[in-house]
């Protein structure tokens, strides 16, 4: 039984169903994006919640590849390839996380 694969599989099924949310939602689904939904809604006014709502569609989507490929790879290379789709999604998520909602945020501002 390869673990990684399994666990790949899993990974992607989810993210593709968020992905789904979010393309299905549009600007609905920005109040699921974290730190969003407590900003004010005078501050949330102030985002492009249909861009917000794209960004993390096409985040999801990509990260559902990645994990699609981790899991093929684990298939017919090694199970240890999982650990490598996993490392690097840690990164692509590390790299979009910040403690200011502000900062987190600036690139919607309308």
């Amino acid at each position: 039984m390869n673990i990684g694969l399994i666990i790949c599989l899993l990974m992607a099924g989810a993210f593709l169903m968020l992905a789904a949310i979010f393309a299905l939602l549009k600007e609905r689904a920005a109040t699921l994006i974290s730190g969003f939904n407590s900003l004010s809604l005078q501050e949330q006014k102030q985002y492009d919640r249909l861009k917000m709502s794209n960004n993390m569609r096409n985040s999801f989507l990509v990260w559902f590849i990645l994990f699609i490929a981790g899991a093929i790879l684990s298939y017919f290379v090694s199970p240890y390839a999982a650990a490598g789709s996993f490392l690097i999604w840690l990164f692509l998520v590390f790299k979009e996380i910040h403690l200011d909602a502000e900062k987190a945020f600036e690139r919607y501002k309308l």
